[in-house]
C-alpha cells in the first residue's frame, strides 16, 4: 500500500465525508431514526457518524478495512461517550452472531464495498427479527443525462477514491437483499451531480 492510499486517500475521505454538508444530512438521518441498543456500523471509517448518535448506545460495533482511518476515529470517539469495539475488517463477511444487533448503519459505504448485495445479505443475517438498516448513500441518478456521466466516469472514481462508485442503485440492492424499504427519501447535494444524488432513510429485515 502506498503514500496515497495509506495517508491521502483516509485524509480527503475524512475532510469530504465529515463536511458541514454531509453532518447536516447525517443529523437528519438519526434524529429521524434513532438508534439504539447493539449498533453495528459497516464501512465505519474516519468515525464521522459518531457526534451524531444518541448516548445510549448499549454497544457500537464497527467493520471497517480502512485501518489508516482510525486516527480520525479517535478524535471523535474521545468527544462522545459511546464505547466502540472493532469486530471486523470486511462488510461481506461480519464475525458476529445471526440475530444479535438492534440496527445496522451504513452511511457512504455501499458504494465502495466489491459486493454490496453480499454486505446487505450479512447485515440481514446479523439483525434481530424486525431490525433496521439505517442507511445515507450516494449512488445512480434517475436522470439520464446525469446516469450517463457517471457510467462514462465510474471506472476513474473506482481508480481515485478506493474503489467508490458512483453508479449503484442503491435501493434496487437493498430489495436483492430481502430488505423492506419503510422510510426513505432521495435528494441531491450541492456540488457535482454526478456525486451527489442521495439515498437516504430505513429499511427493515422481513
Amino acid at each position: 500500500m502506498g503514500l496515497y492510499e495509506r495517508v491521502i486517500l483516509p485524509w480527503g475521505i475524512d475532510k469530504a465525508c465529515g463536511s458541514k454538508g454531509f453532518g447536516k444530512q447525517r443529523a437528519r438521518l438519526f434524529a429521524a431514526h434513532p438508534v439504539h441498543g447493539t449498533v453495528l456500523e459497516i464501512g465505519f471509517g474516519s468515525g464521522t457518524n459518531i457526534p451524531y448518535l444518541p448516548a445510549d448506545i448499549d454497544r457500537y460495533l464497527a467493520v471497517d478495512p480502512a485501518t489508516s482511518a482510525r486516527k480520525y476515529a479517535d478524535k471523535r470517539l474521545a468527544k462522545h461517550p459511546v464505547s466502540l469495539e472493532y469486530v471486523g475488517l470486511d462488510g461481506q463477511s461480519i464475525d458476529v452472531d445471526d440475530a444479535s444487533v438492534d440496527f445496522v448503519v451504513s452511511t457512504m459505504s455501499l458504494c465502495t464495498i466489491p459486493d454490496p448485495v453480499a454486505a446487505l445479505h450479512e447485515a440481514r443475517r446479523i439483525l434481530k427479527p424486525g431490525g433496521s438498516l439505517v442507511f445515507l448513500e450516494h449512488g445512480l441518478s434517475p436522470v439520464p443525462k446525469i446516469a450517463n456521466r457517471q457510467e462514462r466516469l465510474n471506472g476513474l472514481q473506482n481508480r481515485l477514491f478506493g474503489g467508490c462508485n458512483l453508479n449503484r442503485p442503491i435501493f434496487d440492492l437493498m430489495r436483492d437483499a430481502h430488505f423492506s424499504l419503510e422510510a426513505t427519501a432521495n435528494f441531491s447535494m450541492p456540488g457535482p451531480k454526478v456525486l451527489g444524488y442521495m439515498y437516504s432513510g430505513r429499511a427493515v429485515k422481513s
